[in-house]
């Protein structure tokens, strides 16, 4: 009797044995992978899984084709090659832990990684797909802060993606639209990342994930492109629902150029490239076309039919629920003017409105012109499109739209103070990675670092980021205009500088 009682258990263990060990190789559409533990045994980890077919050759700025089948295993324990782009030196307050691996570098990058927790491939799992920044020109998905072990323990399947960036990710050519089966070109990176997400969707259930569960998110040129996904009609079920940190791309002078513009600087690189044809330009070794050429989104007419901003005001995007904000000091600017050159560069630049953004931005003295001009670039570079995109989709979206602003200066020697919070000091709290950087931490940045992360896993699990154990973050209303203050002491509130976003905005429409 005691062992007609133990079978169904021990077939139960059995079962549940069997279905662990699927995750120490897992079954693919293009063949199996094996990845490895993380230390505590609790995350599965695989690194450099192919998405798609290495882009060399006869590949080079053609859409990402399929990966060739293989037979065994593949042994995906090590980070592939990121994209072609320059040497990754640390600059400013951007060491190593933002920065990717030295080697290698390669035209062969179209890779992803993957996190999970799930003890089986029947679990279900929500997934977060991590797009990298570094202006469309640089960044790789092995950077040390896009780590996914601590997600995949708040029950997130994390993947992080590569994808071509510089000449090799956004070059048009009119010889490249001729041949394409669309008539367009120049949005290669977008297509890979796109391409990627058609990965998950037929490949992350075998990892414990739920296809049907995809939240995409970036930072600055990813942020850029998780905005180009929600606009573009071929993101159309790949997600649910998105997270943009600082970056947009509604407004000039950041809004994307058309495809006819885009040709004839394709054609004024090859002139430059001493290329007479397309066949010459892919014979050219990569090496060479690092830094030439375009690096940005083109309005293409097949990936972005029209501008993001007619996209989304004709309601034609992705309407998923958006979690976006941006930095304090999300800002690019070399040092500063005094409070009288700075009001003579206000008074040339913007002529009869000069007073008006002098109330908005002020100069009573050195120090208050400084944090002036860094508010300026911000809000012009950042902030007026993160706003312009939650006005929008407060108005004319059905799903909800979360705003934050992220005010905690990075803890550091006097080298960095200066840099306050930062552009892209917030990843590394939103995906709770702070073990990365080398920075004299304080309680009340690990408290950030879980508040954040929470709420971007909860987001991720239900498209929205309130839940058990963090401040209420209320959904972002034009009525209201409430957003999350991410600090030390996270609480929701008003938008304090909507007037000087409003000018803004305003003026690069130009009313």
């Amino acid at each position: 009797m005691k062992r007609i009682l133990l079978l169904p258990l021990l077939l139960l263990v059995s079962s549940v044995f069997a279905q662990n060990k699927n995750l120490d190789v897992v079954a693919i559409d293009a063949g199996k992978v094996s990845g490895f533990a993380n230390q505590a045994g609790d995350v599965h980890i695989y690194k450099g899984i192919p998405f798609a077919a290495p882009p060399v050759g006869d590949l080079r700025w053609k859409a990402p084709q399929p990966v060739k089948a293989w037979d065994g295993v593949k042994k995906c324990t090590e980070f592939a090659a990121s994209p072609m782009q320059g040497k990754p030196d640390a600059f400013g307050v951007y060491t190593r832990e933002f920065l990717i691996p030295y080697e290698p570098i390669s035209e062969d990058c179209l890779y992803l990684n993957v996190w999970t927790a799930a003890k089986t491939s029947a679990e279900k799992r929500p997934v977060l797909v991590y797009i990298y920044g570094g202006g469309f020109v640089s960044g790789g998905a092995g950077v040390p802060i896009y780590d996914g072990e601590a997600m995949a323990k708040k029950g997130i399947i994390f993947v992080v993606i590569n994808y071509r960036v510089g000449i090799f990710g956004f070059f048009a050519h009119p010889e490249l639209t001729k041949e394409s089966p669309h008539h367009a070109s120049g949005n290669y990176g977008l297509m890979d990342q796109l391409a990627a997400l058609k990965w998950v969707k037929q490949n992350i259930a075998a990892f414990g994930g739920d296809p049907d569960k995809v939240t995409i998110a970036g930072q600055s040129a990813g942020s850029m492109s998780v905005n180009c996904l929600v606009a573009s009609p071929l993101g159309k079920g790949l997600f649910n629902g998105a997270i943009a940190e600082s970056g947009a791309s509604f407004i000039s002078p950041r809004g994307y150029g058309g495809l006819k513009e885009a040709e004839e600087n394709g054609i004024k690189t090859a002139t430059t490239l001493g290329a007479s044809s397309l066949a010459e330009l892919r014979n050219k070794p990569a090496t060479e076309l690092v830094g030439k050429g375009q690096s940005r989104p083109v309005i293409d007419g097949y990936v972005l039919p029209e501008s993001i901003a007619d996209i989304f005001n004709e309601h034609k995007q992705n309407d998923v629920p958006i979690l976006t904000g941006w930095n304090e000091d999300d800002a690019f600017v070399g040092p500063p003017k005094t409070a009288e050159d700075y009001k003579k560069m206000i008074s040339t630049q913007y002529g009869a409105d000069a007073d008006e953004l002098l109330k908005l931005y002020p100069a009573g003295s050195d120090q208050e012109a400084a944090t002036s001009q860094t508010r300026i670039n911000r809000d012009q570079i950042f902030g007026m499109q993160n706003y312009t995109w939650a006005n929008v989709q407060s108005e004319k979206a059905k799903s909800k739209i979360y705003v934050y602003r992220f005010t905690r200066r990075l803890p550091a020697t006097a080298d960095f103070v200066k840099y306050g919070a930062f552009h892209t000091s917030e990843v590394a709290y939103a995906y709770d990675n702070l073990k990365f950087l080398n920075r004299p931490w304080e309680p009340v940045d690990q408290q950030l670092a879980n508040t954040m992360s929470t709420y971007w896993a909860n987001f991720a699990k239900t498209g929205n980021p309130n839940g058990k154990g963090v401040p209420t973050w209320p959904a972002y209303t034009t009525s209201d205009n409430k957003i999350m203050i991410l600090g030390e002491k996270p609480l929701a509130g008003p938008l304090s500088d909507k007037a000087a976003l409003d000018f803004m905005v305003k003026r690069a429409n130009g009313k």
